[in-house]
């Protein structure tokens, strides 16, 4: 068992050197071979290398790999090296049968621009399979009067490897009686037949045991066995015949259970037992047996399972007719599924920013989509499209690859999010349908300035106020979001009376609320201006101005002041008055000094 391991390890490490040797470019596309059953993580070859795109490449464009109309992927991309390694168990029979040749077909997807490369990876195949009969014992009754060279046809082996890993011949225990010939037909398969060389006895002895073996041309060879087991009787020469070697027909996907396929039918010349033909399945896959049943007696075969266009597109069944006795003969069925429009559109996101700043250029791709409906030919023909109402649009690009583009000039502050429906319908009869939604978001700019909600602000204080009052508060507004949004109040710079305007006023940065610094006095200055801006905190910050008019009014803080005679000092006012001064003549004036507004300074008191 070591051995066995050791060497099959070794031819492991043989086809990956095989490999290598096997890699060409076809049209710009690459194409790998490689052994199945490889281990996970095994490198099949340097792709980044081999179409000439360096790590960093890979990186940027963000390099995947994808399938075509196939959920699993096999191999994978490593960014780090760009070795495209094997992901998943490669195993040659499930995929491809006994078909010559074995390719998975898989996409480089690079982005930025939207790149596509085809990698067609030919999977070869390894002795992996031993051969194997459909019946450990093979029986026959053949009469004592069969001829020297009578012929009997065995049932073949089945191995599930192809080329020279298959069955390449058969050996036949030593024996008197029997020997085995060989034969290949035009299609290669090999089968074998039981060939009398002397006549049977049946009163020497009634029955016969032999070892068949069948051996493949794998290295390790590969063996199966079955029992060859014969009972000397006194007559079945004639063995069933087919009316057809090949039956052809075909059946829709999705035909409903007990659907009739086709009636195979053969004849025996003999009469009784020995004409009593019934009908099975030979070497027939399991995951066929599970579609179809066949009457045994009648040959008719019938739909028992889901048939899946997509899945399997035609189907070989091999049908053995044998007679009472044991003889047999061989027909084959096969079966062209056709292709009903069973499958929608799938519509996959594989690329997409998010969120988009609302400056982007019209024609600014956002986002790759991908559509891929199973169905074949015009089932499969696909039409895309939008909804209407957005700046957006779905532009063709290579294969069934769309990029989704800008139409318009995005704002944010008018929309801030979009759910964009795509609609994919295909040209079935009737047509099948689907949809997927897209959330965009608009990411914000600072491209609002803060506005003032008026033109102009005016305060109105009493002299004598107490400082740090509330004067007033100014407010503005910026659409923008969050920093770009939010608004920080100052003063400009200026003067006041010759002093700096922050001297008599500050304003709160966050709330706009202007406040005094000092107390005013109406009797040096009534009013001014300042210029009070407002600043976004975007980068770069915008701003707007706006002005702000102090008015200040009076009140009766000031006292008459006597200004003649001199209020200091003893002295005393003289003044003559003539003898003949009639009553009201004037003697004298005393004034007085005021700073209230309502009388001028020097105004006379009689």
């Amino acid at each position: 068992m070591g051995n066995t391991v050791n060497r099959r390890f070794s031819l492991y490490r043989l086809c990956v050197f095989f490999f290598f040797i096997g890699l060409r470019f076809v049209f710009g596309d690459v194409s790998y071979s490689v052994a199945e059953e490889m281990k996970r993580g095994s490198v099949i070859g340097n792709i980044g290398k081999d179409l000439g795109l360096g790590i960093a490449t890979l990186s940027s464009r963000k390099a995947r790999i994808d399938t075509d109309g196939n959920d699993k992927r096999y191999s994978d991309i490593n960014l780090s090296t760009g070795d495209l390694i094997v992901t998943e168990r490669i195993d040659r029979e499930s995929l491809c049968g006994k078909k010559a040749t074995c390719i998975l077909k898989e996409e480089l997807v690079l982005e930025n621009p939207l790149e596509l490369h085809r990698i067609s990876i030919h999977v070869q195949d390894i002795n992996d399979n031993a051969p194997l009969f459909s019946e450990d014992l093979i029986s026959f009754e053949i009469t004592e009067s069969a001829d020297k060279g009578a012929r009997f046809l065995l049932t073949d082996a089945h191995d599930a490897d192809v080329g020279t890993n298959t069955v390449q011949r058969y050996s036949l225990q030593n024996n008197e009686h029997f020997t085995i010939n060989v034969a290949t037909e035009g299609s290669g398969r090999k089968h074998s037949e039981l060939v009398l060389v002397k006549e049977l006895d049946r009163e020497h002895e009634n029955e016969l045991k032999l070892l068949l073996t069948a051996l493949d041309g794998g290295s390790p060879q590969r063996s199966g066995t079955a029992i060859i087991h014969v009972t000397v009787l006194d007559a079945n020469d004639n063995a069933p015949v087919f009316s057809q070697a090949v039956y052809k027909t075909s059946l829709p996907e999705n035909s409903p259970v007990d659907t009739p396929v086709v009636t195979v039918s053969a004849t025996d010349a003999d009469t009784g037992a020995n004409g009593d033909i019934t009908y099975s399945f030979d070497h027939t896959s399991d995951d066929h047996v599970s579609l179809f049943s066949l009457d045994h007696k009648t040959g008719e075969i019938r739909v028992i399972g889901s048939i899946d266009y997509e899945s399997e597109r035609s189907i070989e069944m091999r049908i053995r007719a044998k007679d009472g006795p044991g003889l047999t003969s061989f027909c084959t069925v096969l079966l062209d599924v056709t292709d009903v429009n069973d499958n929608p559109p799938a519509i996959s996101l594989k690329s997409l920013t998010n969120p988009i700043p609302e400056n982007v250029s019209p024609g600014t791709e956002v986002g790759i989509i991908n559509v891929q409906d199973r169905d074949s030919e015009n089932n499969r023909q696909v039409r895309c499209s939008i909804q209407e109402n957005v700046p957006f649009k779905l532009v063709p690009s290579i294969k069934n690859y769309y990029s989704l583009v800008t139409t318009g000039q995005l704002d944010r502050e008018l929309v801030s999010d979009y759910n964009i429906t795509i609609s994919a319908t295909d040209e079935g009869s009737p047509p099948l349908s689907s949809s997927k939604t897209v959330q965009l978001s608009v990411a914000d700019i600072n491209d609002n300035p803060p506005v003032f909600e008026e033109q102009s602000y005016s305060a109105y204080v009493t002299e004598n106020n107490k400082p740090g009052s509330t004067l007033c508060s100014v407010t503005a507004r910026d659409p923008d979001w969050r920093q770009n949004g939010t608004v920080i109040y100052s003063l400009l710079a200026g003067e006041v009376n010759g002093a700096p305007v922050s001297s008599y006023l500050s304003v709160n940065g966050d709330t706009g609320v202007i406040h005094a610094v000092r107390s005013f006095d109406f009797e040096q200055f009534r009013s001014f201006k300042v210029h009070v801006m407002a600043r976004d905190n975007g980068s770069p910050p915008l701003s707007s101005n706006v002005t702000v008019s102090v008015f200040i009014s009076d009140v009766n803080d000031n006292s008459p002041q006597i200004l003649y005679p001199a209020p200091e000092g003893n002295s005393f006012m003289t003044e003559l008055v003539p003898k003949a001064a009639h009553g009201g003549s004037l003697v004298s004036k005393v004034m007085r000094w005021t700073r209230t507004p309502d009388r001028t300074p020097g105004c006379p008191i009689i």
